[in-house]
């Protein structure tokens, strides 16, 4: 299993929200969190295949940006 990470500007459970429905469609339901307590707001990613330009695309779809972490 593959794992990624993105900075992101997701604040609160509201804005979980509105990604929800993009990154379960493309990273699969369980395969993705956002850790609301750190201070880059890390969305972590597992999964067997990930694409990561259709990750970021579906976060910047709901209005917020993800920028992959090294």
């Amino acid at each position: 299993m593959k794992t990624v990470q993105f900075k992101t500007n997701i604040k609160c459970t509201g804005c979980l929200g509105k990604v929800t429905p993009g990154l379960n469609e493309t990273a699969g339901e369980d395969n993705w969190e956002v850790d609301l307590q750190s201070l880059d707001k890390v969305l972590t990613i597992s999964a067997d295949d990930i694409n990561e330009t259709k990750i970021r695309e579906a976060v910047e779809k709901a209005g917020y940006k993800a920028e992959k972490l090294h």
